[in-house]
């Protein structure tokens, strides 16, 4: 609840919420990375397709970008939890120029977006 409250006045006081308008794109490029081998690896994923990501599972519900600028910066909807186990261990907004913000938790495993797919950006 915090968390939420804390993006929503960042991105107030940048203006990038009220000032731009923003579409959904028809899927976002994600970055996975495994902390312990250092290994990385990019996905495509669709909006309402669910990928396995080392051992996390990533579901993307929404990738937003601005109308004005669409390789700008990129709003990702994404649950994420572990291969084979219920609870969620990410569920909400990824902002890819500032994924440090909202980010995943997690001791091993890291996800980020990188973009939004965009007709410009195939």
């Amino acid at each position: 609840m915090m968390r939420a409250a804390l993006i929503a006045l960042l991105l107030a006081g940048t203006g990038a919420v009220a000032q731009q308008k923003v579409n959904s794109g028809p899927g976002a490029m994600l970055r996975g990375l495994d902390k312990v081998s250092g290994q990385t690896v990019d996905i495509e994923l669709q909006t309402g397709q669910t990928e396995a990501v080392f051992g996390l599972d990533v579901a993307l519900g929404d990738c937003r970008y601005p109308v004005d600028n669409p390789t700008g910066d990129a709003f990702a909807y994404l649950t994420i939890w572990e291969t084979g186990k219920a609870d969620q261990l990410f569920d909400g907004w990824m902002i890819a120029t500032s994924p440090a913000l909202n980010a995943l938790d997690h001791a091993r495993y890291d996800v980020w977006v990188i973009r939004c797919i965009t007709p410009s950006a195939d």
